[in-house]
């Protein structure tokens, strides 16, 4: 069985006595594709601000690889071997494709090699001189997955990493994750198709606490998810 690489014990998170998460318990082995869900409002985002150390938990704890970082910056998880992407693009519109990776790669000690390699596994070699703020809104979100994957990460979270995609861009997507056999990857993904085409588990986010874990089949059969939001999204 997998060591747990990413754990959660308690990590809840109130707002001027409003809570958006209470005591999660979340457990993340390593080398497994991991999706996160929930209705708008579940608490996903929040949650996975804590895991990054963009936002500081009310209490409870983070831990990762077996250290507790609950109280590291973000630049220090991802010196750690966290990487994550945002809903929104942040790529450096001013630079172009191969400089974006490469200072990505950069931080992480990676070498020209390592750059080549990530332009080829995202399809985007062929674009490596253009200028990042002239692509596609899809493009620039497969670039800043592939800046993701420049630092080598050994825990990949993707928000919403599909939306603005065109339909071939979401199948080179799912095959792109589907293929990184070495890096442990969280999804927070609305798409479904693309959830359960990916994942091998899932976690289920309601009202800021989890309301069901397992597998694709399991949560697609379950009737608390179907209620609470499987009913009520677009696949």
């Amino acid at each position: 069985m997998a060591s747990v690489i990413l754990q959660t014990r308690g990590l809840t998170k109130t707002y001027a006595g409003v809570t958006a998460n209470t005591d999660v318990d979340f457990d993340l082995p390593a080398g497994q594709i991991r999706a996160l869900i929930g209705p708008n409002g579940a608490g996903k985002s929040t949650f996975v601000g804590m895991l990054c150390g963009r936002i500081e938990a009310t209490r409870g704890t983070v831990s990762f690889d077996g250290q507790d970082i609950s109280h590291l910056p973000a630049h220090r998880r991802i010196a750690l071997g966290i990487a994550y992407t945002f809903q929104i693009t942040s790529v450096f519109a001013g630079l172009s494709v191969h400089e974006n990776v490469a200072l990505a790669a950069r931080r992480a000690g990676g070498s020209a090699a390592r750059v080549a390699d990530v332009l080829n596994r995202v399809g985007l070699a062929d674009r490596a001189g253009q200028v990042a703020g002239d692509l596609s809104y899809g493009h620039q979100r497969i670039l800043e997955i592939g800046m993701g994957l420049a630092q080598n990460p050994r825990l990949f979270i993707l928000d919403e990493p599909t939306q603005g995609l065109a339909e071939s861009e979401i199948a080179d997507f799912k095959a792109l994750i589907t293929g990184l056999k070495d890096t442990t990857i969280l999804l927070i993904e609305h798409n479904m198709s693309v959830v359960m085409e990916t994942a091998q588990y899932i976690t289920v986010l309601n009202q800021g606490q989890i309301l069901a874990e397992g597998t694709p089949d399991q949560i697609r059969a379950d009737t608390h998810v179907q209620a609470a939001y499987l009913g009520t999204e677009d696949a």
